[in-house]
């Protein structure tokens, strides 16, 4: 796979484009993709789609949004962290998740390729599968994104893998701290690592 120099981005929202790692042909490319999944079926417009940026591992194998997209195209989608929020008596406190360790996380994700019907454009759209959260995660939320390790990689792209790898991450694998909650608005700079740096809580 070529390398690509991506610049950092502290703040991504639903239909912001991200990169996602495909396979096809026996090559593996990472390719920017629209973050809320349109099924290759889809007759509406782009608008009209719900929100479809996370699929619940528990029914993505058989919901009709997910499901052929989970049979035929996976995605792994890097990321350094991520962020959930904790709701306060003064509005949502944002909380930003990484690796204990530093390294880099991945998100198990599925992707498809739409036909805009306004515009004729091909486009290419992804989403994130979440699990029910460990005990760091249950602290803040309910929810957390599923977390593949290498060894997963081949086994999620390839499909032999099915539910079995859609579990929460080890209660051990993630740190957490607040961050601003300047987060919180989508017009918040997205090169501005002070995004991510901790606050008082």
């Amino acid at each position: 796979m070529p390398e690509r120099n991506l610049p950092a981005r502290y703040n991504i929202c639903p239909t912001d484009t991200i990169d996602a790692l495909i396979e096809s042909g026996g090559k593996r490319e990472l390719v920017p993709m629209r973050w809320g999944l349109i099924p290759n079926w889809w007759k509406k417009s782009a608008k009209e789609m719900p929100a479809t940026f996370n699929a619940r591992a528990e029914t993505v194998a058989t919901k009709p949004m997910f499901r052929d997209a989970f049979r035929r195209s996976r995605c792994l989608i890097p990321a350094s962290g991520y962020y959930e929020w904790l709701p306060t008596s003064s509005g949502k406190q944002p909380y930003y998740y990484t690796a204990f360790d530093g390294s880099p996380l991945t998100f198990a994700g599925l992707w498809d390729e739409w036909k805009d019907i306004e515009t004729g454009e091909r486009v290419k759209s992804c989403t994130m599968i979440v699990t029910k959260a460990n005990a760091l995660a249950a602290n803040v939320h309910d929810r957390m994104p599923v977390l593949l390790r290498p060894h997963d990689f081949d086994d999620w792209l390839a499909g032999r893998a099915h539910t079995e790898l859609l579990k929460p991450a080890p209660d051990d694998y993630l740190q957490a701290w607040p961050v601003s909650r300047r987060v919180n608005s989508s017009r918040a700079p997205g090169d501005d690592p002070a995004l991510i740096e901790q606050i008082a809580a």
